[in-house]
Formats: C-alpha cells, structure tokens, sequence
C-alpha cells in the first residue's frame, strides 16, 4: 500500500508541470466534492479533482465509516445466524484514485469514463459469537468473544456525468451513474472462549463457521483449544453509485 501513496504525489507533480503552461487562465481547474448520498450509511467522505487537459482530470476521494451496525447485515446472514453476532459492529476507511476521461464540454463538465483503484480497510469491534454443542442429546451454548479486520485491493471502472449549476460556474453535481470493481482481500479475524474446547467442540465449532454461507467471500477455518480462527483470503467486489455536490475554484 505505500507504494501507492508514494506513486501518487509524484504523479500528480509530474502531471501539474506538464499542463501548467497549457492550462488557460480563464479555467478553474480545481473541484472539492462530497457524495452526499454516502452520508445515508455512515460514510463520512472528501474528494479533490484536479483538471490537467480539457479531457482529463484526476480525481481522489477519502471515505470513512465510523463505528456502528454492519448495514445490510440482513441480506447476507439469515435470521438465526445473525442472532449469533448479536453485538457486532464495524468500522472502514478507503482510498480511491480515479483518472478521468471526459467526452463532453471536458475541463471537468459532461460526461466521463473512470478507471480506478481502491483500496479498503474494515475493522470490527469485540464483538460476541456463541454456538450451540450438543453432547448425548443435551445442547450447551458455547460463548466466544471475536475480533479482525479485513483489507481488500481492486480496480474497477466508473462512468457519470457532471455539471456546472451555477453561472459562476463555481457549483458542481457529479452524478456517479454506475461503476464496479473487482480485487482481492484478506482478513484475519480470530475468536476465544473461556471454556477449554475438546477436539469434539472444535469439530463442531469448525463446521457452524464454515456454515455459515457467507456470499461473495472466502475463508477458512482452523479451531484449537482456545477458540477459532477465520482467515479471509478471495474475491473482493464492489459497486459504486452515488450524488457528489462541490466547490470549483
């Protein structure tokens, strides 16, 4: 990940030299924007673009999500396995880098292509997880107490459309009409309890996790004594759609 961050100040340099003398002066070349539809899901969020010719730009953006409910925690756990995280909270943060391709009026207005990396962080807190074992016909409720988090790399390609509201041209609409991205991510989250766990426990414990049927993701599980450990390691997919409003200057 620091590579990227070292890539990027260096490219964005390099790309400002370049058009400086090219830039007219009567352009502002410059947006802050914020997608206010993010803020129905806690993303709390900032993007700057920067015009280099009247058909490119480059835009980054910085999202975060503080801590709190996962949402839409009910799409991809059923009932009864949602009851098992009965307290389970997450936090995020990503970083997106966005070059894009103006096919209209450009300088930052009309309509656009964007391909783009991003990368992503989800933290969750201590959260509780309990499984029922059962021995000779009798069911005990084993509790256990987990944490982790998750990092996924991907890349992906946007299209919208943006617009000048105002005659000063100083208003910005940035609708994002649809975009998708595809990675990798990997996690690590591990699970404890008080109780010892038997070789006949972890068994059983290994295969409720396992059970657990977690679309769109990948892991595997080892158990010991102690508890469990889930180890993310496949896809990482994600979709993008959204209102940003902003500054230029």
């Amino acid at each position: 990940m620091k590579k990227y961050f070292i890539l990027i100040p260096c490219f964005i340099f390099s790309a400002f030299n370049a058009q400086e003398t090219a830039d007219p002066p009567s352009e502002k070349m410059n947006i802050i924007k914020t997608n206010v539809t993010a803020y129905a899901f806690r993303n709390i969020n900032l993007s700057y673009e920067r015009a280099f010719t009247e058909w490119f730009s480059l835009n980054m953006g910085f999202g975060a999500m503080p801590e709190g409910k996962v949402p839409f925690i009910n799409s991809f756990l059923n009932d009864e396995d949602e009851r098992r995280f009965q307290n389970l909270e997450i936090k995020s943060f990503n970083f997106t880098i966005e070059p894009r391709f103006y096919l209209g009026a450009g300088y930052g207005k009309g309509f656009y292509i964007a391909p783009y990396y991003r990368y992503s962080k989800i933290t969750s807190n201590t959260f509780d997880f309990y499984y029922d074992y059962t021995l000779s016909g009798a069911t005990f409720q084993i509790p256990l107490k987990g944490n982790g988090t998750t990092n996924g790399n991907s890349g992906g390609v946007m299209v919208g459309v943006q617009f000048f509201l105002t005659s000063s041209r100083n208003l910005v609409l940035d609708l994002w009409i649809a975009g998708a991205h595809y990675g990798a991510g990997k996690g690590d989250f591990t699970m404890t309890s008080d109780v010892v766990l038997t070789p006949d426990m972890q068994a059983q414990l290994k295969r409720e996790i396992e059970d657990l049927d977690v679309p769109y993701v990948n892991y595997t599980v080892e158990t010991n004594a102690s508890g469990a450990r889930v180890m993310i390691d496949g896809p990482w997919i994600g979709f993008r759609s959204g209102l940003s409003l902003g500054y230029r200057f």
